[in-house]
């Protein structure tokens, strides 16, 4: 059972706590109090081992191909988690004996697991057990455990057996070439691994320290070796009260790393500078590793955001710091060569794999919050062109066609073919969205446009941003298609968001953010031609720009954007979708777990009904009124409030992408109420009480979703004509909150009260923004009041 409120004073809306183990949740609690840093992810499985449990441990950009029949993903690196332990020779497990006072704990503020209870083994010994881990900020490649067992019940002898276990997989596929391993001095365990077929190698190190009522036992554990593992066997007789105490860290190096990409890299010498830094860390030890990264925490993370909110519910609050304490650890800030996955390093779910939900659902975070990981994020994109100009050439077109769902940059395309089982035909169902789902090119072009107008980073543009946007261009005029019976260029046979809508012609999403890539390339053509000529005849002469701007104007003038009809101003989705059947959704609008609607409809047949996944034309019009390019279409609130009211009925929120954006969009048109409870749909995603929600891992975009419906949403901030916005619309049972931002090179601290906001400058110059169609310029601090402003 879950429970968000045990956290008090200073920890009060800090603390997600597990008070009663169930072995059918392990799933969720593996999930949702993970442990990371960027570069690597653990799943927060337990030390003692269940037939339920997932062990995942992750770092970001090993990607590996098993078979030649699958596609690349992330491989499930040896396990360093578990202990196998025997009190007087029973074998410790929660599911057997009597447990009491049972509590796990994930501290977002200090970023530590912690999990103590009270256990009485089937014989009557009766033990205390605290478990404490964190995957360390501080030091990149450091996981620190600690195990304190007390003896509540006289004498008894206790075992365990711990060490580096590399005979995992991911769901049944091995990626791994069995490696070498070694013990050395009787406490140093080092295994290696090697992926199969993308050749990186990992290295694996583990030292313990044992001591008993404060000091250390002096004493040398058994060694054992099988294939793919190795481990130290411990036996220490414990009296009455007396206190065992389990250190062990770990660490991991890959030839993938950065420092190894460049120059020549030999194993052997990152296994020794590997042993050399674990021996340093077990000289300084857990508690001292540990404050080092609490303090990184403290000034990297929770110092630079400064997020509070005060609300009537807690969880509110506490939501927003869990949203912030994932997007942290999912970003591999250290790395512009790698991603985030859909399921961040929280479990195997979608492979580790990038999609449109990183530029559309959390890079809007890291702009406004911390620009230096958003740049390294889009850089990785930048990287991944070569990929992409191998996606559109196998398909028969020019310029950089994004992979929907890309892993290393230069791997191209690596969704599956075949997915779920059709329930009509009994069959895999295939998987189009890597053959038909085009718009994340034009979705990557706005990331960049948004990077640009917040940060006014122009070395980035220069370097990479530029041609990003003109090689995506290139795309789209290959990808359009023209139709001379109606004398304009159309896009057909596409999945748009709505993935409920396969093969449709014309989806509005896709067409407009088609049309508005072009005309970023068209404006950031005559910019750059200005204001940097030597980097435009770089570009041109590697892209040919001078042929291709005229095709940009023409093809932009001429393609199909569907219009709001004049009867009742809704923008149909796609041709077709205006005109499908409709059904009583009440169902599946209230359903308990998503894609229920798959229970009594295949793909086929969802495809011939009125019914949306999630939002499609909706995000288009909250992605299109930040767009200040001539020629990008901006619609007026009353379109804006129709396609609410019409499609929102019509959204089953099947995709955990969704209700972000209505959330957002419902605040913009004074839907408070509806706002809000969207706002805690989102929290229920990976924080409700139903326990199978997060099994395969977090949902990542739903994460930088929570941040963007507190910040876009009830702050109201956002990016107009390449002015900030601000307009505050707190939810009704929310006093205040406040939060940092970064604009233009600039450091905002916001509080909004009920009444009024106020906007703090940190450091020199002025920041200019407008509020409820007043301009406010702001050099130190001013205040802005609220009140009738909220109903213009």
């Amino acid at each position: 059972m879950l429970d968000y409120a045990k956290g008090e004073g200073e920890l009060e809306n800090w603390l997600i706590s597990e008070t009663a183990f169930s072995a059918a949740g392990l799933g969720k609690c593996e999930a949702i109090l993970c442990l990371g840093n960027g570069y690597m992810g653990l799943r927060s499985s337990t030390e003692e081992s269940y037939f339920q449990e997932k062990r995942n441990f992750f770092i970001n950009g090993t990607f590996n191909r098993s078979q030649k029949n699958e596609v690349t993903e992330l491989p499930n690196l040896a396990d360093s988690i578990q202990m196998d332990i025997r009190v007087d020779g029973e074998r410790f497990s929660l599911e057997v004996g009597e447990t009491n006072d049972y509590l796990r704990q994930l501290n977002l503020k200090t970023a530590e697991l912690s999990r103590s209870f009270i256990w009485t083994s089937p014989k009557g010994k009766i033990l205390s057990f605290k478990f404490r881990r964190f995957v360390s900020l501080e030091h990149l490649h450091l996981l620190g455990f600690k195990v304190e067992v007390k003896s509540l019940s006289g004498k008894v002898q206790f075992a365990f057996d711990s060490g580096i276990n590399a005979q995992m997989t991911n769901s049944g596929s091995q990626h791994f070439l069995e490696g070498e391993r070694r013990i050395f001095d009787h406490r140093f365990l080092q295994l290696t691994q090697t992926t199969n077929e993308s050749g990186i190698d990992i290295v694996h190190q583990m030292v313990h320290q044992v001591s008993r009522n404060g000091k250390e036992i002096d004493f040398e554990p058994e060694m054992d070796m099988e294939r793919r593992k190795v481990w130290l066997n411990y036996s220490v007789d414990l009296q009455e009260q007396d206190v065992l105490t389990i250190e062990k860290l770990v660490t991991v190096h890959t030839s993938r790393d950065k420092e190894n990409a460049v120059g020549g890299y030999e194993l052997t010498k990152m296994q020794q500078a590997a042993l050399e830094e674990l021996k340093r860390f077990a000289l300084t030890g857990y508690e001292k590793l540990f404050e080092m990264h609490r303090q990184a925490w403290q000034e990297k993370v929770w110092d630079l955001y400064s997020f509070n909110v005060e609300s009537e519910k807690g969880i509110d609050e506490l939501a927003i710091r869990f949203a912030i304490y994932h997007l942290t650890i999912m970003a591999p800030a250290h790395d512009e060569r790698m991603g985030i996955g859909a399921k961040a390093l929280s479990g195997e779910g979608y492979k580790g794999h990038a999609f449109w939900d990183t530029e559309i659902f959390i890079l809007p975070f890291f702009i406004f919050s911390n620009p230096k990981v958003a740049k390294s994020l889009l850089i990785y994109r930048f990287l991944g062109l070569e990929g992409a100009h191998k996606k559109a050439a196998a398909q028969g077109y020019k310029g950089a066609m994004y992979p929907w769902e890309m892993a290393w940059p230069k791997d191209g395309e690596t969704t599956p073919e075949w997915g779920d089982i059709d329930i009509v035909t009994g069959k895999q169902s295939k998987i189009w969205s890597g053959l038909i789902e085009h718009h994340i090119s034009a979705d990557i072009a706005f990331a960049v446009y948004q990077y640009e107008q917040a940060t006014g980073d122009q070395e980035f543009m220069d370097a990479y941003g530029y041609e990003m946007i003109f090689d995506t261009a290139a795309f789209w005029t290959s990808r359009l298609e023209w139709n001379s019976q109606k004398e304009r260029y159309e896009i057909n046979d596409v999945i748009g968001p709505d993935e409920y809508k396969e093969h449709v012609d014309n989806n509005a999403f896709t067409n407009y953010m088609a049309h508005a890539n072009l005309k970023m390339a068209i404006y950031y053509c005559r910019e750059l031609k200005e204001i940097n000529p030597e980097v435009f005849k770089k570009l041109s002469k590697k892209m040919d720009l001078e042929s291709l701007i005229p095709e940009w104007r023409e093809k932009a003038a001429n393609v199909y954007l569907p219009e709001p009809r004049e009867e009742d101003f809704i923008i149909p989705q796609d041709d077709a979708y205006l005109g499908l059947k409709q059904i009583d959704l009440s169902k599946y609008k209230n359903q308990a777990k998503v894609r229920a609607i798959y229970r009594d409809y295949n793909s086929e047949q969802i495809n011939k009904l009125q019914v949306t996944k999630q939002a499609d034309v909706l995000v288009l019009l909250y992605l299109l009124e930040q767009l200040s390019i001539d020629g990008v279409r901006k619609f007026p609130k009353e379109v804006k409030q129709a396609n609410f009211d019409f499609y929102e009925p019509r959204t089953l929120h099947d995709s955990s992408l969704s209700t972000a954006t209505h959330a957002i969009l419902a605040s913009d048109l004074g839907y408070q109420e509806l706002a809000y409870s969207l706002f805690q749909k989102s929290i229920e995603i990976d924080l409700g009480e139903q326990m199978d929600t997060s099994d395969d891992g977090v949902h990542a975009a739903a994460i930088g979703g929570l941040w963007k419906t507190a910040v876009f949403g009830f702050a109201g901030i956002r990016m107009k004509q390449g002015r900030l916005t601000i307009h505050p619309r707190l939810p009704a049972n929310w006093r205040s909150m406040e939060f940092n931002i970064q604009w233009q090179g600039h450091k905002l601290h916001l509080a909004i009260r009920k009444d009024h906001f106020i906007v703090t400058v940190e450091g020199m110059g002025k920041v200019a923004f407008e509020s409820f169609g007043q301009m406010f310029e702001c050099e130190n601090s001013i205040q802005v009041p609220l009140g009738a402003n909220l109903h213009r």
